[in-house]
């Protein structure tokens, strides 16, 4: 059985201790995966700090320029490192572009492009103030080590979303991918690093113990972290012994609003796919759904016929658009929700029921006749469920909305954009979306608020928010 290494300062690194990957549709052990110790994790940090001025050093077009090669180095292994996704986390291989399938080979699409933009974008000298006395510039700066922690849902692309514009600002990056879905991260590391000098991006890996210790070592200057709240909390106040700063993307738990305006029939792909994106496991998918009691029962008839048309298995077989739970404690959560919803008297629609036999496969499931207050619409299920809640006043939508701690994403659905525009504002989410949910761009800034995280990553705010301000004031 073959142990995936770490790269720490160029060089493979490996453990006396190791885990095994396991494939979530079968069970099959994948590789074995480095458990990195404390003194690794601070080898790690050593090495990423001992990089970064003379990377920080660099002239600017030169970073770009190494950042280009690292979307082409992608593009060439594109294949390869789909399959470890599709093997590790178990979305399906799906096609390439916005209008595919979006399994393994979108995600890796989406490597490549999260990756040309930094490198394609600018942060020029801002003019802060100027008279006839003095001058003011704004100058950024790179905070220096940046720790990255990464989920286990879109392993490869929300690595690159940390590691690029890090590495774009002039910052070094020490990252630790999820346990669950390390190996296809360790090779994605392994094969950009080779046009990176040395020490500039470096792994670690292990579970929870393993960031704690990235976490607390002082030679890291930001942490960005994705992931669930509760894992968020520990994070910031371990962050703040150091007074470290933090990028903090948290759960979601989106509410979408559809307006009795809205088409049913026109709608429904883009909120299946809005709620049903990897099966459900996307921190920005529709987790609860507030249909007018109007449109209700046409709602549901259309999201039901597409549920019950998409197929579920292996993602690397042919044909397969829905693949596994990625582990089985997630699958266990989805499971004991949908069972007390049934308890308490909700309908479920269709699925509701595992799928028998050794992966993690739980059906596409709508449930109705559920209510604000129950389990399953209030805890962020992050699986292949949603709930469709009925309302009769828009006030109420709104208000249900607003009512959890959470703040990621939502969406409004109307055939009068204006009237949607004027609900969406209303909506307290740090991206509200119209007619469309989860569609982010790589030059558009994303993050939440309330329980959903600070900070925001993509395009130039960004790019921003890994550097520093540097005032240059300059007398005349």
């Amino acid at each position: 059985m073959k142990t995936y290494a770490n790269i720490v300062n160029g060089r493979p690194v490996l453990s006396e201790r190791t885990f095994e990957s396991r494939n979530p549709a079968t069970g099959e052990v994948l590789g074995l995966v480095p458990h990195s110790t404390a003194a690794q994790v601070a080898e790690a940090v050593a090495a990423a700090r001992a990089a970064q001025p003379a990377w920080a050093a660099r002239p600017d077009a030169e970073r770009k320029a190494l950042m280009m090669k690292v979307a082409e180095v992608i593009k060439g292994n594109a294949e390869y490192l789909a399959e470890w996704v599709t093997k590790e986390q178990g979305k399906p291989l799906g096609g390439v572009g916005p209008d595919q399938v979006p399994g393994a080979r979108f995600e890796l699409w989406g490597c490549e492009v999260w990756t040309q933009v930094p490198a394609s974008l600018d942060l020029p000298v801002d003019l802060a103030f100027e008279d006839d006395t003095r001058r003011d510039e704004v100058h950024r700066k790179p905070f220096g080590v940046i720790g990255a922690i990464a989920p286990w849902n879109w392993p490869l692309l929300i690595a690159i979303w940390q590691i690029v514009p890090s590495l774009r600002a002039g910052n070094t990056v020490v990252i630790k991918p999820s346990e669950y879905t390390s190996i296809g991260t360790l090779e994605l590391v392994r094969l950009i690093s080779e046009v990176l000098p040395a020490g500039v991006l470096n792994t670690i890996s292990g579970p929870g113990e393993v960031g704690a210790a990235l976490v607390d070592n002082p030679g890291v200057d930001k942490i960005m972290f994705t992931g669930s709240g509760a894992t968020g909390a520990k994070i910031a106040a371990a962050a703040a012994k150091n007074l470290t700063p933090t990028t903090m993307e948290l759960g979601g738990n989106d509410a979408a609003i559809m307006l009795p305006d809205a088409d049913p029939k026109a709608m429904a792909m883009g909120l299946f796919w809005g709620a049903f994106l990897n099966m459900g496991q996307t921190c920005a998918c529709a987790k609860r759904l507030y249909v007018h009691e109007s449109q209700h029962d046409a709602v549901v008839a259309e999201l039901k016929a597409l549920a019950e048309a998409m197929p579920m298995g292996d993602g690397l077989a042919p044909g397969t658009v829905m693949g596994p739970i990625q582990n089985r404690m997630q699958f266990d959560k989805v499971n004991r929700l949908v069972e007390r919803a049934r308890a308490d008297g909700a309908t479920i629609v269709c699925g509701g029921k595992p799928v028998e036999g050794p992966g993690n496969f739980y059906p596409l499931t709508l449930v109705t006749d559920i209510a604000d207050g129950a389990p399953l619409v209030d805890e962020e299920q992050f699986g292949p469920v949603l709930p469709i809640i009925r309302y009769s006043n828009v006030d109420d939508a709104i208000a249900s909305a607003n009512r959890l701690d959470v703040g990621l994403g939502a969406s409004v659905w109307s055939t009068n954009v204006d009237r949607a525009r004027e609900v969406a504002s209303r909506i307290q989410a740090g991206t509200v979306w119209i007619n469309q949910h989860g569609m982010i761009h790589p030059m558009v800034p994303f993050g939440g608020v309330k329980g959903s995280g600070w900070g925001v990553e993509f395009g130039v705010d960004g790019l921003k928010a890994v550097t520093q301000p540097q005032v240059i004031s300059i007398r005349k």
